[in-house]
C-alpha cells in the first residue's frame, strides 16, 4: 500500500511539472529567454596604491574639494564631490593646457566657442575639454599627489603615473589621460606592481 501511495505521489508530481503552460487570449505570452551572454566583468579597482583622501580635502567655499598637484607642479587637479573631477595648468589656470590633441576651440556653454582650459570628467558623461571662467581645480597649497598614487573619493579615481595624469568616473568607468604630448579619453589604472 505504501509502495502505491509512493508511486501515485511520483506519477502525479511528473505530470504537473511536465505540462504545458496553458495561456489565455487575454494573457499575453511572454516567451523565456533561450540563453543570456554578457561581457566579462571589469576587473576590480587597484587599491594597492591609496592614498587618505583626507589629507587632500580643503573646504573653498564652505564645501568640501580635494586638490592635488602633480610632482612637477606643472598641473592642478581636484575631485569635486559626486560632480566632477578636473584638471588645469597649475600657473596659468585660465590659459589653454597646449596638450597634443586639445581642440582649438569649445563651446563655453552660453553659444561662444573659446579656447579650452580644462580637462574634465563629470559623473555621468564623456571626458572632455572644457572652458572655465574660473580656476576650479587650482588651490595654491594643494599636496602633491606622488607617481603610481592613488586618489579615490566621492566616485572619482585620479592618479600620476609617468604616462600622464589620469581621472575617472566610478559610475561610468569613463576617464582622461593626458600629458603635454598626448590625450587619451580612458583612464589608466596604476598596476598592482608599481612601486
Amino acid at each position: 500500500m505504501r509502495v502505491l501511495c509512493l508511486m501515485s505521489a511520483v506519477a502525479t508530481l511528473v505530470a504537473g511539472c511536465s505540462a504545458e503552460r496553458i495561456v489565455t487570449t487575454d494573457e499575453p505570452f511572454v516567451a523565456s529567454p533561450t540563453s543570456t551572454t554578457s561581457e566579462a566583468p571589469a576587473p576590480p579597482p587597484n587599491s594597492a596604491h591609496l592614498v587618505d583622501a583626507f589629507d587632500y580635502v580643503a573646504h573653498p567655499a564652505g564645501s568640501a574639494v580635494y586638490f592635488f598637484t602633480t610632482p612637477s607642479g606643472r598641473w592642478a587637479c581636484a575631485v569635486i564631490p559626486r560632480d566632477k573631477a578636473g584638471c588645469q595648468s597649475a600657473a596659468s589656470p585660465l590659459s589653454s593646457m597646449n596638450i597634443t590633441g586639445e581642440p582649438a576651440t569649445v563651446d563655453n556653454g552660453a553659444g561662444e566657442q573659446v579656447a579650452p582650459n580644462a580637462i574634465i570628467v563629470e559623473r555621468e558623461g564623456e571626458p572632455r575639454f572644457a572652458a572655465l571662467e574660473q580656476a576650479q581645480f587650482v588651490l595654491d597649497d594643494a599636496k602633491v599627489l606622488e607617481f603610481n598614487r592613488i586618489l579615490a573619493v566621492a566616485g572619482f579615481r585620479c592618479n600620476v603615473q609617468d604616462a600622464g595624469v589620469s581621472c575617472m568616473s566610478e559610475v561610468t568607468g569613463k576617464g582622461f589621460t593626458f600629458a603635454p604630448e598626448r590625450f587619451q579619453p580612458r583612464y589608466t589604472e596604476v598596476p598592482a606592481n608599481a612601486p
